[in-house]
């Protein structure tokens, strides 16, 4: 085993996290743009649910293709190259599923007859779904509303448990995650559908759970760590890396489940309502892990840098050995601990007294550059 996994597996590391946050939020930053421009180009995939429509499913014969299909559509009045036509593989079945805008009822009917003729089966074995496009705004608002809900009440629970701040950085990383997932599912136009909406809203809960892990040991380093004139950036890099073993096991161990339903259930049966909810379960998860990490908590080392305990010392971030040491002892090393020491006076005595401090300054200034008294002669 190498040496940084050796680090890794024993929570030995010394990464700097809160020191790249410039570099993180600037990656996010980027990613959230191409999301933007990709939903204001392509905007979203809905599935039949949101937009409304009628669906057919048939089984595949020597007649009967996806080629077929869309002939039988054009014969019928309507584009068969608009319509969305899959070909779905469970075991050794396989069927053709047809999408098409709200269509009158005789027309529905008869394109499940014709299917129906060209795959050689009875009409009964040829399933038509028809949703209207109202029960699928409907279904719209739902999902929002319950997106409000859970943000409103994450918000509450964790300022309660936490403190404010801690709740501002854990929704900035939800909303960080949602947005990003929907800009995934918008530049590969992936298909949006009530799985996809039932896997963003677990995403939602994985974050915060993820998040709330590393604050919690945050709250506790605060507390372990009060009065050793650190920086908060260094209580967070010292958490992080604490947690950090901690929080790549729970992504793997959900992970593992995930890719079976992705590999086995979608790939090799054939369930697509399975593929649709394990890509968005995929996508979510990354981008949980990664805000948690990499937002959520230096975001709250930036405002939590802000007040008087911890300003003094915000441009100072133990690094290296200086690390290993706060995070094994649970103070600054000597070295660090005096230069700090200094710095953190001179700097509360001029903030406290300015006029003082300025004096002080040309006082020493002048005795620097006063010119040295000649020396007497020593006598004889």
């Amino acid at each position: 085993m190498s040496g940084r996994a050796h680090r890794l597996y024993n929570g030995e590391t010394t990464v700097d996290f809160y020191g790249r946050r410039k570099i993180a939020f600037a990656a996010s930053a980027i990613a959230f743009l191409i999301a933007v421009v990709s939903l204001l180009f392509q905007g979203i995939e809905l599935g039949i649910d949101f937009k409304g429509g009628v669906s057919w499913e048939a089984p595949i014969s020597n007649e009967l293709n996806s080629d077929k299909a869309r002939e039988i559509l054009n014969s019928n009045g309507l584009v068969g190259a608009n319509a969305k036509v899959q070909i779905l593989t469970a075991g050794n079945v396989q069927r053709v599923r047809i999408q098409v805008g709200e269509l009158p009822s005789d027309t529905r009917i008869k394109i499940q007859q014709d299917l129906a003729a060209a795959a050689g089966v009875e009409i009964i074995e040829v399933s038509v779904a028809d949703v209207s496009s109202t029960w699928g705004r409907s279904i719209t608002e739902k999902a929002i509303r319950a997106l409000l809900v859970f943000v409103i009440a994450a918000s509450v629970f964790i300022a309660w448990r936490f403190e404010w701040k801690m709740a501002v950085a854990a929704i900035v990383a939800m909303l960080h995650d949602v947005i990003l997932s929907i800009g995934v599912y918008s530049l590969f136009q992936f298909e949006v559908t009530p799985a996809t909406v039932v896997a963003f809203l677990t995403i939602l809960g994985f974050s915060l759970y993820d998040t709330i892990v590393v604050f919690d040991c945050v709250k506790e380093n605060s507390r372990r760590l009060n009065g050793a004139k650190i920086s908060y950036g260094d209580i967070v890099n010292v958490s992080m890396n604490e947690v950090l073993m901690r929080s790549i096991n729970t992504t793997i161990s959900t992970l593992l489940p995930v890719l079976s339903l992705l590999i086995v259930g979608s790939w090799i049966m054939g369930a697509a309502s399975l593929r649709e909810f394990a890509v968005a379960l995929l996508v979510g998860l990354g981008f949980g892990t990664y805000s948690s990490i990499y937002i959520a908590a230096p975001l709250l080392g930036v405002l939590k840098s802000r007040e008087p305990q911890y300003r003094p010392y915000a441009d100072q971030l133990a690094k290296g050995e200086d690390l290993a040491a706060l995070i094994a002892t649970g103070a600054a090393s000597k070295r660090r601990s005096s230069t700090s020491a200094q710095s953190g006076n001179a700097d509360i005595s001029a903030e406290r007294d300015p006029v003082s401090a300025s004096r002080a300054a040309a006082t020493a200034e002048t005795l620097l550059s006063h010119p040295p008294r000649p020396r007497k002669k020593s006598r004889r």
